[in-house]
């Protein structure tokens, strides 16, 4: 798998600045973003609190391949290529029968008119973890999901990147040296 092969939509939505993309662009990038960072066993914990999960189908089981990483030089010079990384992607598609986050309006009989497609791009070798990603993917894009997906799985994952964040912050901030208030030795 190479970087001419990724999914173009994907790839020109990324190359637009912030405030050319959609809110739902905006979303999904955020939303996908947290699901590729997370790690695998934090995913599968919340993803494990889904309940009556719809079927899919994979369009493309997961599969490794490379991805070029380009750098810049104090982030605004020249691109260059510092190295390649192993990804994982997997694109999955939900099944034409419809199940809902919400019982109360489920129909077994009911078919989605357009079935949606999950995406899921991670970093390294894991096929589940790009599964789940994809997986979450779709059904974040379904309105009777989205909401459930978000509050079970997204949010959590959120708060826990954030709190390792914290933590990390805090531990290079006790180690900080400020050179102006050390005394120089006078020879």
């Amino acid at each position: 798998m190479t970087s001419s092969r990724l999914d173009p939509e994907l790839s020109t939505a990324s190359s637009r600045s912030p405030e050319q993309r959609s809110p739902q662009e905006a979303a999904r990038q955020r939303w996908m973003a947290v699901l590729a960072k997370a790690t695998l066993s934090d995913l599968e914990a919340h993803f494990a609190s889904l309940e009556a999960l719809p079927d899919y189908h994979m369009l493309r089981s997961p599969e490794i391949g490379l991805a070029m990483v380009r750098g810049r030089v104090n982030s605004t010079g020249h691109p260059f290529n510092l190295g390649e990384m192993t990804i994982t992607r997997c694109v999955i598609q939900l099944s034409p029968t419809a199940s809902t986050a919400n019982p109360e309006i489920q129909n077994p009989k009911s078919k989605i008119q357009n079935p949606t497609t999950g995406f899921g791009y991670v970093a390294g070798r894991s096929h589940r973890h790009a599964e789940l990603a994809a997986f979450c993917d779709a059904l974040l894009q379904r309105p009777d999901w989205h909401d459930v997906v978000q509050a079970q799985v997204i949010e959590p994952l959120e708060a826990i990147a954030h709190a390792k964040r914290a933590a990390e912050a805090a531990e290079v901030e006790s180690t900080r040296v400020n050179f102006f208030t050390m005394l120089r030795g006078e020879g």
